[in-house]
Protein backbone atom coordinates (compact mmCIF):
# COMPACT_ATOMS: atom_id res chain seq x y z
CA UNK A 1 0.00 0.00 0.00
CA UNK A 2 1.50 3.21 -0.71
CA UNK A 3 1.59 6.29 1.17
CA UNK A 4 -0.76 8.09 -0.92
CA UNK A 5 -3.39 5.75 -0.45
CA UNK A 6 -3.09 4.28 2.85
CA UNK A 7 -5.70 5.91 5.86
CA UNK A 8 -4.78 8.83 7.67
CA UNK A 9 -4.49 7.23 10.86
CA UNK A 10 -1.49 4.81 9.42
CA UNK A 11 -0.12 7.85 8.14
CA UNK A 12 -0.49 9.55 11.43
CA UNK A 13 1.41 6.89 13.48
CA UNK A 14 3.55 6.46 10.11
CA UNK A 15 7.50 5.32 11.72
CA UNK A 16 11.06 5.79 9.89
CA UNK A 17 13.60 3.68 12.03
CA UNK A 18 16.61 5.68 12.90
CA UNK A 19 19.55 4.43 10.76
CA UNK A 20 22.20 4.46 13.67
CA UNK A 21 20.54 4.08 17.11
CA UNK A 22 18.86 1.03 17.70
CA UNK A 23 15.33 1.24 19.02
CA UNK A 24 14.90 4.84 17.93
CA UNK A 25 11.90 5.61 15.26
CA UNK A 26 11.20 9.28 13.87
CA UNK A 27 7.52 10.71 13.70
CA UNK A 28 5.16 13.37 12.38
CA UNK A 29 2.62 14.41 13.83
CA UNK A 30 -0.31 15.71 11.93
CA UNK A 31 -2.06 18.58 12.60
CA UNK A 32 -5.24 16.68 11.77
CA UNK A 33 -5.23 14.81 15.16
CA UNK A 34 -5.64 18.03 17.35
CA UNK A 35 -7.74 18.34 19.95
CA UNK A 36 -7.51 21.25 22.93
CA UNK A 37 -3.80 22.79 22.96
CA UNK A 38 -2.15 19.57 22.06
CA UNK A 39 -2.63 16.08 19.43
CA UNK A 40 -4.90 13.61 20.73
CA UNK A 41 -3.46 11.30 23.47
CA UNK A 42 -4.92 8.36 21.57
CA UNK A 43 -3.52 9.21 18.63
CA UNK A 44 0.29 9.73 20.81
CA UNK A 45 -0.64 6.15 22.29
CA UNK A 46 -0.52 4.60 19.42
CA UNK A 47 2.29 5.83 17.79
CA UNK A 48 4.12 4.82 21.00
CA UNK A 49 2.35 1.06 20.74
CA UNK A 50 3.40 0.93 17.38
CA UNK A 51 7.28 1.20 17.99
CA UNK A 52 6.73 -0.83 20.47
CA UNK A 53 5.11 -3.33 17.78
CA UNK A 54 7.74 -3.37 15.62
CA UNK A 55 10.43 -3.61 18.07
CA UNK A 56 8.80 -7.10 19.57
CA UNK A 57 8.19 -8.76 16.48
CA UNK A 58 6.47 -11.88 17.03
CA UNK A 59 4.22 -9.88 19.63
CA UNK A 60 3.20 -7.34 17.01
CA UNK A 61 -0.17 -6.71 19.07
CA UNK A 62 -0.47 -4.45 22.30
CA UNK A 63 -2.30 -6.52 25.24
CA UNK A 64 -2.01 -3.68 28.27
CA UNK A 65 -0.32 -0.28 27.13
CA UNK A 66 0.19 2.85 30.41
CA UNK A 67 1.08 6.36 29.42
CA UNK A 68 1.57 9.19 31.41
CA UNK A 69 1.71 12.54 29.63
CA UNK A 70 4.19 14.42 30.43
CA UNK A 71 3.45 17.67 28.01
CA UNK A 72 1.54 18.71 25.33
CA UNK A 73 2.72 17.56 22.09
CA UNK A 74 2.30 19.75 19.00
CA UNK A 75 2.12 19.53 14.65
CA UNK A 76 5.46 18.23 13.74
CA UNK A 77 8.60 15.84 14.10
CA UNK A 78 8.57 13.41 17.33
CA UNK A 79 11.01 10.78 18.36
CA UNK A 80 10.14 7.32 20.13
CA UNK A 81 12.87 6.19 21.74
CA UNK A 82 11.96 2.70 22.89
CA UNK A 83 13.18 -0.62 25.16
CA UNK A 84 12.71 -3.91 25.39
CA UNK A 85 12.90 -4.77 29.01
CA UNK A 86 11.36 -8.74 28.56
CA UNK A 87 10.85 -11.38 25.75
CA UNK A 88 9.14 -14.36 26.71
CA UNK A 89 6.46 -16.74 25.15
CA UNK A 90 3.05 -15.30 25.17
CA UNK A 91 4.51 -11.58 25.91
CA UNK A 92 7.02 -9.13 25.60
CA UNK A 93 7.01 -6.31 27.94
CA UNK A 94 8.75 -2.38 27.00
CA UNK A 95 8.77 1.12 27.56
CA UNK A 96 9.03 3.86 24.53
CA UNK A 97 9.46 7.64 25.16
CA UNK A 98 7.81 10.04 22.59
CA UNK A 99 10.09 13.08 22.56
CA UNK A 100 9.64 16.56 20.13
CA UNK A 101 12.48 19.08 19.99
CA UNK A 102 14.39 17.40 23.24
CA UNK A 103 11.19 17.69 25.52
CA UNK A 104 9.84 14.85 26.64
CA UNK A 105 5.90 14.55 25.83
CA UNK A 106 4.59 10.94 26.85
CA UNK A 107 6.08 7.72 28.85
CA UNK A 108 4.90 4.46 28.18
CA UNK A 109 4.99 0.77 29.59
CA UNK A 110 3.02 -1.95 27.74
CA UNK A 111 3.53 -5.55 27.34
CA UNK A 112 2.13 -6.79 23.59
CA UNK A 113 1.48 -10.17 22.57
CA UNK A 114 -0.10 -12.61 19.47
CA UNK A 115 -3.77 -11.11 19.70
CA UNK A 116 -4.19 -13.63 16.59
CA UNK A 117 -3.78 -16.76 19.00
CA UNK A 118 -5.87 -15.27 21.78
CA UNK A 119 -8.53 -17.20 21.20
CA UNK A 120 -10.15 -19.48 24.36
CA UNK A 121 -13.09 -19.47 26.75
CA UNK A 122 -14.93 -16.11 27.54
CA UNK A 123 -16.98 -15.45 30.81
CA UNK A 124 -18.47 -12.15 31.30
CA UNK A 125 -21.26 -10.44 32.45
CA UNK A 126 -20.77 -7.10 30.36
CA UNK A 127 -23.07 -6.25 27.83
CA UNK A 128 -22.42 -3.44 24.78
CA UNK A 129 -24.56 -0.27 25.20
CA UNK A 130 -27.86 0.10 23.66
CA UNK A 131 -27.36 2.21 21.11
CA UNK A 132 -29.91 3.75 18.14
CA UNK A 133 -28.91 2.56 14.50
CA UNK A 134 -25.81 4.70 13.37
CA UNK A 135 -28.24 6.46 10.69
CA UNK A 136 -30.55 7.84 14.08
CA UNK A 137 -27.84 8.91 16.06
CA UNK A 138 -26.06 12.39 16.13
CA UNK A 139 -22.87 12.63 13.13
CA UNK A 140 -19.94 15.28 13.51
CA UNK A 141 -21.92 17.54 11.04
CA UNK A 142 -24.52 18.81 13.80
CA UNK A 143 -21.42 18.84 16.65
CA UNK A 144 -21.27 22.62 17.65
CA UNK A 145 -19.20 24.97 15.75
CA UNK A 146 -16.98 25.50 18.82
CA UNK A 147 -15.98 22.07 19.64
CA UNK A 148 -15.14 21.56 15.84
CA UNK A 149 -13.01 24.32 16.01
CA UNK A 150 -10.94 23.05 18.96
CA UNK A 151 -10.81 19.37 17.72
CA UNK A 152 -9.67 19.22 14.30
CA UNK A 153 -9.43 15.24 14.81
CA UNK A 154 -13.41 15.31 14.40
CA UNK A 155 -13.19 15.52 11.03
CA UNK A 156 -11.24 12.17 10.66
CA UNK A 157 -14.04 10.67 12.25
CA UNK A 158 -17.22 9.29 11.24
CA UNK A 159 -18.71 9.59 14.92
CA UNK A 160 -22.52 9.04 15.36
CA UNK A 161 -23.51 9.80 19.72
CA UNK A 162 -26.57 8.21 20.66
CA UNK A 163 -28.84 11.02 21.12
CA UNK A 164 -29.45 10.29 24.60
CA UNK A 165 -26.07 11.10 25.57
CA UNK A 166 -25.92 14.58 23.83
CA UNK A 167 -28.19 17.38 25.88
CA UNK A 168 -24.88 18.98 27.04
CA UNK A 169 -24.55 19.98 22.84
CA UNK A 170 -27.76 22.03 23.55
CA UNK A 171 -26.79 23.49 26.55
CA UNK A 172 -28.60 20.44 28.44
CA UNK A 173 -26.19 17.98 30.05
CA UNK A 174 -27.34 15.59 31.94
CA UNK A 175 -25.34 15.42 34.72
CA UNK A 176 -24.81 11.49 34.56
CA UNK A 177 -21.50 12.01 33.30
CA UNK A 178 -21.72 9.08 30.37
CA UNK A 179 -21.29 9.75 26.45
CA UNK A 180 -21.69 6.74 23.83
CA UNK A 181 -21.89 6.12 20.18
CA UNK A 182 -21.07 4.29 17.01
CA UNK A 183 -17.30 5.15 15.99
CA UNK A 184 -15.53 4.52 12.54
CA UNK A 185 -12.69 6.58 10.69
CA UNK A 186 -14.17 8.69 7.97
CA UNK A 187 -11.48 7.16 4.97
CA UNK A 188 -12.92 3.60 5.92
CA UNK A 189 -10.06 2.28 7.20
CA UNK A 190 -10.95 -1.03 9.14
CA UNK A 191 -10.40 -1.15 12.70
CA UNK A 192 -7.25 -2.93 14.34
CA UNK A 193 -6.05 -3.00 17.92
CA UNK A 194 -3.37 0.36 17.30
CA UNK A 195 -6.83 1.98 16.40
CA UNK A 196 -8.49 0.65 19.41
CA UNK A 197 -6.03 3.12 21.39
CA UNK A 198 -7.24 5.72 19.50
CA UNK A 199 -10.79 5.37 19.88
CA UNK A 200 -10.04 4.94 23.73
CA UNK A 201 -9.56 8.26 23.78
CA UNK A 202 -11.79 9.82 21.10
CA UNK A 203 -14.96 10.51 22.02
CA UNK A 204 -15.87 14.34 23.65
CA UNK A 205 -14.69 14.04 27.33
CA UNK A 206 -17.24 13.20 29.53
CA UNK A 207 -17.17 16.15 31.44
CA UNK A 208 -19.21 17.65 29.32
CA UNK A 209 -22.14 15.61 30.01
CA UNK A 210 -21.52 17.37 33.62
CA UNK A 211 -21.70 20.49 32.35
CA UNK A 212 -17.85 21.50 32.03
CA UNK A 213 -17.35 22.06 28.12
CA UNK A 214 -13.36 22.70 27.90
CA UNK A 215 -10.33 21.08 27.26
CA UNK A 216 -9.85 18.26 29.66
CA UNK A 217 -6.15 17.17 28.88
CA UNK A 218 -5.07 13.26 30.39
CA UNK A 219 -3.15 12.76 33.32
CA UNK A 220 -2.55 8.98 32.42
CA UNK A 221 -4.12 6.50 29.95
CA UNK A 222 -4.53 2.42 30.48
CA UNK A 223 -5.76 0.67 27.42
CA UNK A 224 -6.24 -3.12 27.65
CA UNK A 225 -6.78 -4.96 24.20
CA UNK A 226 -9.08 -8.09 24.84
CA UNK A 227 -9.15 -9.30 21.24
CA UNK A 228 -9.02 -8.20 17.56
CA UNK A 229 -11.93 -6.32 16.31
CA UNK A 230 -14.32 -7.06 13.33
CA UNK A 231 -14.31 -5.34 10.88
CA UNK A 232 -16.96 -2.29 10.30
CA UNK A 233 -18.67 -0.15 13.09
CA UNK A 234 -16.93 -0.01 17.04
CA UNK A 235 -19.82 0.50 20.14
CA UNK A 236 -17.91 3.00 22.52
CA UNK A 237 -18.95 4.07 25.61
CA UNK A 238 -17.08 6.58 28.01
CA UNK A 239 -18.07 7.24 31.39
CA UNK A 240 -17.04 8.64 35.18
CA UNK A 241 -18.15 8.15 38.36
CA UNK A 242 -15.79 10.51 40.15
CA UNK A 243 -14.78 13.84 40.15
CA UNK A 244 -13.22 15.22 42.60
CA UNK A 245 -10.01 18.04 43.79
CA UNK A 246 -9.65 18.79 39.76
CA UNK A 247 -9.52 15.35 38.53
CA UNK A 248 -11.72 12.64 37.02
CA UNK A 249 -11.59 9.29 35.81
CA UNK A 250 -13.10 8.33 32.71
CA UNK A 251 -13.93 4.18 31.97
CA UNK A 252 -14.05 3.33 28.15
CA UNK A 253 -15.36 0.24 26.56
CA UNK A 254 -15.43 -0.61 23.00
CA UNK A 255 -17.65 -3.14 21.18
CA UNK A 256 -17.05 -4.80 18.28
CA UNK A 257 -19.43 -5.49 15.25
CA UNK A 258 -19.40 -8.53 16.67
CA UNK A 259 -20.98 -7.44 19.83
CA UNK A 260 -17.51 -8.74 21.72
CA UNK A 261 -15.82 -6.41 24.30
CA UNK A 262 -12.23 -5.64 22.47
CA UNK A 263 -10.94 -3.24 25.34
CA UNK A 264 -10.76 -1.44 28.48
CA UNK A 265 -9.52 1.42 29.50
CA UNK A 266 -9.16 3.99 31.94
CA UNK A 267 -7.58 7.59 31.96
CA UNK A 268 -7.46 10.43 34.79
CA UNK A 269 -7.82 13.49 33.92
CA UNK A 270 -7.65 17.00 34.92
CA UNK A 271 -10.93 18.44 34.68
CA UNK A 272 -11.94 22.01 33.11
CA UNK A 273 -12.66 24.71 34.74
CA UNK A 274 -16.05 25.61 36.06
CA UNK A 275 -17.27 28.96 34.20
Amino acid sequence: MTTATRSEFDQGIALTRHPEEAGRYEAELGAGWQIGGGVNGGLLLAVAGHALSLEHGQHPHPVSISGYYLSASTPGPATVRTEVLRTGRGLSTGTASLSQGGVERLRVVASHGDLDTADGEVRTSATPPQLPPPDQCIGVEHAPKQLVEQAALLERFDLRLDPATVGWALGQPSGQGRIQGWFRLADGREPDPLLLLLVADALPPVTFDLGLPGWAPTIELTVHLRAKPAPGWLRVVHATRNLAGGYFEEDAEIWDEAGRLVAQSRQLARAPRSA
